[in-house]
């Protein structure tokens, strides 16, 4: 047996340096790559945020105040029945809660709530104007407001 190591060849060179342009344009085909992915995994996000707006909810009043109606100011108020019938609150809450999308034509395009009268669609826009963190609806309510489009 040898003990000798096996020959290897020539050494190796040292390769030569790239011309300076050419690592340039390297580095911005790469960059180019990783920017198109970005956009690749971005958009989706956008879309599925953007349908999230069209389906997320926003309860009138929430379910800690069920019962209350909501005055023309938005604040909650107890039940009258005096105020519904001529027409100038309070109101009683709407049988389901508004989606994003409605709550958003209704801010934006002048739309009226589904099954609310102009007063009344005023007044629901007025409470969810007033919601805060860690309300119902709160978190859908700032999606209406910075759609992400």
């Amino acid at each position: 047996m040898d003990d000798t190591p096996p020959d290897q060849g020539p050494p190796l060179e040292e390769p030569a340096a790239a011309p300076a342009s050419s690592v340039t344009s390297r580095r911005m085909l790469m960059l180019g790559a990783v920017g198109t992915s970005a956009v690749v995994a971005i958009r989706p996000a956008m879309a599925q945020a953007t349908g999230s707006i069209l389906n997320c909810q926003i309860p009138v009043p929430g379910p800690g105040d069920a019962g209350k109606y909501i005055a023309s100011d938005g604040s909650l108020a107890p039940p009258s029945l005096l105020g519904p019938l001529l027409g100038y609150g309070p109101f009683p809450p709407p049988p389901r809660p508004f989606t994003g999308e409605e709550v958003r034509k209704a801010m934006y395009e002048g739309a009226n709530l589904p099954g609310a009268t102009y007063k009344s669609s005023q007044a629901y826009l007025a409470y969810i104007r007033k919601l805060k963190m860690g309300q119902s609806g709160y978190t859908c309510f700032l999606s209406v407001q910075n759609p992400r489009t």
